[in-house]
């Protein structure tokens, strides 16, 4: 048994993800990345003296979702409290959160492994509060740079339960949350863009032990990977620490992504360090059953709903389910295509093929693409019945299909001279030709060289243009040499 087989991870996440609001949290500042630095600042979110802060609706309303799509208990009385600390880049110099009355608790994430067991994940709370600025300290050889920018930005906090044991478990989960926040369209869930932040709890403990081992917080990981890579390495360096004989400290790490490795921060700060006291500017938030039933009758197909209807319903493998739940206009689109065609597993195929690869080379979304799901399902149904080739189908019509989205697969198809030609009377006369070109080879093909049939039919494709229909074609090759 290796040393890593002694023990065991347990990890738990904190993902805070930006809300897709047009303000902020508790201002109407605007909400938006990539504005020149301290221009979307007021005196609210600066905190002067004699402001007020007001709570944004639409923040509450995606709380509100996001708990329900996760089944989390919503809370009906929520209040808000101040988070204490400062930081150069947090003008008040406390945060507005929820400490002990977060809007969300319990619920779960289900992740899907890469072996096909699927695990849930529980969560312990989800809360509402604000971000702070940013500081720079690559901009100026000498000076780090505030901006204010993202002070105040509205934030949802996903703290999980310590159930995750593994890198790979972790990169499931987080791929989930992200995914389940686009869906929601509550968050972009661009890491690199800092929308979307991971901080990781780990700490392990020998397999079979009950009490947890000392936790360590690791942060400033900018992508799911590198969230991975970081509990990696630090489940390999508590392990060692604990085979030496040292103890393990409870603090803050940082990531380092070049080295791959972790460094200390700080030592941990405990709650009572933050010194939480209930916020005195802001009323209780008081959330209605019927409020709660609106939201969740507004919640679209998420995620998981449709990966179990495209498995369950339409007899898709759980790869394409995956695969096409990945992002919301792919499954919205394919979900409108199924409506369209009942060959599933061929719409499946185009949308997993042709339509994302020209998605990909042309860096286009799906919502941008202007060939209809209608366009596709006759596409389908003209392979179907034989008028073209799938082969045809991909190299020559839906080339056309994509500068020419006006036209149907039929039309382009038929202006090309690509209509199959079916008529088993129009096909026999070309099989005879072919047959009758190669009189040794029908000897050869009597005496059991069967694998010449290939050598017909490509004289039989040749002959029409390659406008014969394979299957029609390899039939009467087969009878008409069998015959003989």
């Amino acid at each position: 048994m290796s040393l890593f087989d002694k023990y065991e991870a347990v990890i738990g996440l904190e993902v805070h993800i930006q809300l897709l609001t047009e303000s902020k949290m508790y201002s109407s500042d605007i909400n938006e990345y990539g504005s020149l630095p301290n221009s979307n600042v007021s005196v609210i979110s600066l905190g002067h003296p004699g402001t007020l802060p007001k709570v944004n609706k639409k923040a509450i309303e995606f709380a509100v979702k996001l708990g329900l799509a996760v089944n989390a208990t919503i809370r009906k009385e929520n209040q808000f409290a101040r988070k204490n600390y400062f930081y150069a880049d947090l003008p008040k110099g406390y945060q507005i959160t929820q400490d002990k009355t977060p809007i969300c608790n319990g619920g779960f994430i289900t992740i899907k492994l890469k072996d096909g067991v699927e695990k849930k994940i529980g969560l312990t709370r989800i809360h509402m509060e604000e971000d702070a600025g940013k500081s720079m300290h690559d901009q100026d050889p000498f000076d780090s740079l505030i901006d204010l920018n993202r002070a105040g930005v509205p934030l949802l906090e996903i703290v999980s339960e310590p159930d995750i044991r593994t890198s790979d478990e972790a990169y499931a989960y987080l791929t989930e949350v992200r995914k389940l926040v686009r869906y929601l369209d509550v968050c972009d869930g661009n890491m690199e863009e800092g929308s979307l932040r991971c901080d990781a709890n780990i700490s392990v403990r020998l397999k079979g032990a009950e009490q947890f081992g000392k936790k360590v917080e690791v942060k400033n990981m900018n992508s799911i990977r590198n969230v991975q890579r970081a509990i990696d390495h630090e489940i390999e360096r508590q392990i060692k620490e604990i085979e030496a004989g040292e103890e393990i400290s409870v603090e803050t790490r940082s990531f380092d992504a070049v080295a791959g490795t972790t460094f200390s921060l700080r030592s941990k700060e405990s709650a009572n360090d933050y010194r939480y006291f209930p916020e005195p500017d802001l009323q209780p938030i008081i959330i209605t059953d019927s409020y709660i039933e609106k939201q969740r009758a507004a919640l679209p197909e998420l995620p998981q709903e449709l990966y179990d209807r495209f498995v369950n319903k339409l007899g898709l493998s759980a790869y394409d389910a995956l695969n096409l739940t990945d992002t919301k206009g792919i499954a919205l689109y394919f979900s409108e295509l199924t409506k369209k065609t009942s060959n599933y597993k061929s719409a499946a195929n185009w949308m997993m093929g042709a339509v994302k690869s020209y998605l990909n080379e042309n860096a286009i979304a799906i919502e941008k693409f202007k060939v209809g799901p209608d366009k596709i399902a006759e596409l389908i149904a003209i392979i179907d019945e034989g008028k073209i080739s799938n082969t045809v189908a991909n190299l020559n019509v839906f080339p056309e299909m994509v500068k020419h989205p006006e036209k149907s697969p039929l039309q382009i198809a038929s202006e090309l001279n690509l209509i199959q030609e079916s008529n088993q009377d129009a096909l026999q006369e070309l099989v005879n030709q072919a047959i009758s070109k190669y009189p040794e080879k029908v000897t050869e093909y009597k005496n059991g060289k069967v694998n010449l049939v290939g050598l017909f039919m490509g004289e039989v494709m040749k002959l029409s243009g390659g406008k014969a229909d394979p299957k029609v074609a390899s039939k009467l090759v087969k009878d008409t040499l069998d015959k003989l």
